[in-house]
């Protein structure tokens, strides 16, 4: 048994062929018994009548606050342990979910449909981004993660329960929930999906989302493995102390001795910083 949860916000166009699809996918599989939870979140569309009437569970959120405010709604009104969450707008292969679930049952904390295909990397500028936070998120997590942010993922309510209140409550949820699996020793597996165009018009604002993405990264970081902030910004400063003394070197400039000396000075503190955080939160965990 498995509850289906799927955040929706102004997806009339999208919401019934995806009801659809799920519901004959379960019938397929021999999963009538499951349970499909729309939480639409303030919808100013006709999004909550439609899913009203394909008989599902509909959750309404009194206003717009999030994808991730409404995925945990979902997942705290679900009846089943298993959960899977998907989009309401067309673009996850739903039929992949009885292969992932193989996976899940496998013995994996959390299975992930990692995207794939021309849809996925999309315009010039979101996926330049993307490989930016993907390389902090893996700098993070300490492994390769083929997709940080994918809407499709299957995990059990009662361990996703205590991690809640720190994810974030809008399109970072899927990435802080990466995070926050992969740093306390959760097993995670990635699947290749094929990802769809989407129905409608996409509601992420790419550089606000971004910033925000950027920001749960450096919160997760602080929170788990305090370190590593420390060491990131010493190798931003050690790169501008290079810089500083390739300025002097070849341009005679004193200004740039004086940036690498300055540079090494804060990346020495920096890390000394790092080591007492990391030592204090070692401490606070006992």
């Amino acid at each position: 048994m498995i509850s289906v949860i799927i955040p929706a916000y102004n997806e009339e166009n999208g919401i019934a062929s995806t009801i659809h699809e799920i519901q004959g996918i379960l019938k397929k599989s021999s999963m009538e018994g499951c349970e499909i939870i729309i939480v639409n979140d303030g919808s100013t569309d006709k999004t909550a009548e439609i899913a009203g009437k394909l008989g599902v569970r509909v959750l309404n959120h009194p206003h717009n606050i999030g994808y991730g405010k409404s995925l945990k709604t979902g997942i705290t009104h679900a009846t089943h342990e298993t959960i899977v969450i998907t989009d309401a707008d067309c673009t996850y292969p739903f039929e992949e979910v009885p292969t992932l679930l193989k996976d899940y049952a496998k013995g994996f904390d959390m299975v992930v449909g990692a995207r794939t295909g021309k849809n996925y990397k999309e315009s010039f500028i979101k996926y330049p981004l993307r490989i930016i936070l993907k390389f902090l998120v893996e700098f993070t997590a300490g492994r390769k993660i083929p997709d940080i942010n994918s809407g499709l993922r299957i995990f059990k309510k009662s361990t996703v329960l205590p991690y809640l209140s720190t994810l974030c409550d809008t399109f970072s949820f899927t990435t802080s929930l990466t995070l926050a699996y992969m740093m306390t020793g959760k097993f995670v597996h990635y699947h290749p999906i094929a990802y769809a165009e989407r129905e409608g018009k996409t509601k992420v604002k790419l550089f606000r989302d971004s910033l925000r993405t950027l920001q749960y990264i450096l919160q997760a970081m602080n929170y788990y493995n305090p370190l590593k902030v420390f060491l990131l910004f010493s190798g931003l400063c050690i790169f501008l102390s290079l810089l500083g003394f390739l300025m002097s070197a070849f341009l005679g400039l004193n200004s740039g001795f004086l940036l690498g000396i300055g540079g090494l000075l804060v990346a020495l503190l920096s890390l000394c910083f790092g080591l007492i955080a990391d030592l204090l939160k070692q401490i606070m965990h006992k």
